[in-house]
């Protein structure tokens, strides 16, 4: 009898393990499908959302459950077009090479920044 006791005991301990299991493997789906997720979730998993901002989803980041930031994919060329014709910016000018500086001697230091850090210090 106590054999068929201690049986019972290792079932129902499995059971009570595997539904810990099933509750926190839902817990993970449940808020990974979500496109809510809090600052933490997002610092641990940075890369996995920065994917699924990047294919169109929008997530919306919370902190405490409270909404500070929303985080979408872009495509540049569309946010390119679209700030040239608001004005906001405008298209390079195909220039030549970069200016070279000329006729100018370079500055120089006076002391070593470690001496000049430790005379402010005194």
């Amino acid at each position: 009898m106590p054999r068929r006791i201690l049986g019972g005991l290792k079932a129902r301990r499995w059971i009570a393990i595997r539904q810990v299991k099933l509750y926190v493997w839902m817990y993970h789906l449940l808020y990974s499908l979500g496109m809510e997720v809090a600052v933490s979730e997002l610092r641990a998993n940075l890369s996995e959302w920065v994917a699924r901002a990047r294919t169109g989803d929008e997530v919306l980041v919370t902190e405490r459950g409270v909404a500070v930031a929303r985080l979408t994919g872009i495509d540049a060329s569309a946010t390119v077009e679209r700030l040239v014709e608001q004005g906001h910016i405008s298209r390079p000018v195909k220039a030549g090479p970069r200016p070279i500086a000329s006729g100018r001697t370079r500055p120089r230091a006076k002391a070593s920044i470690s001496d000049i850090v430790s005379g402010q210090r005194r």
